[in-house]
């Protein structure tokens, strides 16, 4: 194996990712502010997508809905491309072990949580920058961090918190990736050869295997995705104390403050954000490898 075929899954992964954040963003955003609404128990503001992009637009600007494209982008070319890459070499050795037979759903799962998990750490500190990009339009002016880019922000995190706040909420972050990847991986790839048994081979299986993966993908992971923007986003108060001491005692805060329900709280947004999302990145990804394969057909 040359070079290029080792490291295409990885590039084709990572630029597949980027192009589909690129056009998702304004959904993303939209997400996160429906999460940090009713923090600390304060309810009261609108939870309705619509709602939150009017108010997003007519107080902050157009651009606002765009804040943390810069993160996005980075977390993409890191987070994505070492999933999308790891997965798809973990599926080929696993299918050369099979002598070609295929893949359980067991063997599928095991390689989309692998990679999920590694491809967070990962892309981790792109994540804590594009969470707290996001979060700054909610704050009062005194404690906004008025991070200008991702490279500012991870500078500042760095200089001010230390080095280790890059992985702050690494935990729920691998949690939530490897929960994500189970359904989106996993559950695409299973589907997609299965709609292939039943239908024969087609494009248009891909639309309905990735429909599927998008909503096993938010059901498993939205809850570990809130808690996580919530330990993302949190700054100490004034006596230096921050709001939760880690993945646990925000879930248990959260669930005593403001109820069960709070954890899949912006469902319906965070569907229609990563539903088009594992479309996009999966329609991206397969289209450029079938180039690919076909220049590697002209070549022979």
């Amino acid at each position: 194996m040359g070079v290029w075929d080792a490291a295409q899954p990885f590039v084709f992964g990572g630029i597949s990712g980027m192009t589909a954040t690129a056009i998702i963003q304004p959904i993303d955003m939209v997400k996160v502010r429906i999460q940090l609404q009713g923090e600390g128990g304060a309810m009261g503001a609108s939870t309705n997508p619509l709602t939150v992009a009017t108010r997003i637009v007519r107080q902050e600007g157009f651009f606002a809905m765009y804040r943390g494209l810069s993160a996005g982008l980075l977390r993409q070319a890191t987070y994505t491309t070492a999933r999308l890459g790891l997965f798809n070499t973990f599926i080929n050795k696993l299918k050369a072990q099979n002598n070609g037979k295929d893949l359980t759903y067991v063997q599928r799962a095991v390689a989309s949580l692998a990679a999920g998990g590694l491809g967070a750490l990962v892309g981790n500190p792109a994540d804590l920058a594009l969470i707290r990009m996001q979060a700054d339009g909610t704050l009062p002016a005194e404690q906004k961090r008025n991070y200008t880019n991702v490279m500012n922000a991870l500078s500042r995190i760095a200089k001010e918190e230390g080095i280790l706040a890059w992985w702050k909420g690494a935990t729920p972050t691998v949690v939530r990736a490897m929960a994500l990847n189970l359904g989106m991986l996993a559950t695409h790839s299973e589907a997609k050869v299965r709609f292939d048994k039943a239908l024969g081979k087609s494009y248009t299986n891909n639309f309905y295997a990735s429909a599927i993966a998008g909503f096993v993908a938010s059901a498993f992971s939205l809850p570990f995705d809130f808690v996580k923007t919530r330990l993302q986003k949190q700054r100490p108060d004034a006596r230096g104390v921050l709001p939760y001491k880690g993945s646990i005692d925000c879930a248990v805060k959260v669930f005593s403050t403001e109820g069960p329900l709070a954890f899949y709280r912006g469902f319906p947004t965070y569907y229609i954000r990563i539903a088009p999302h594992v479309m996009l990145t999966l329609l991206f990804s397969d289209a450029l490898n079938d180039w690919a394969n076909e220049r590697k057909k002209q070549k022979k």
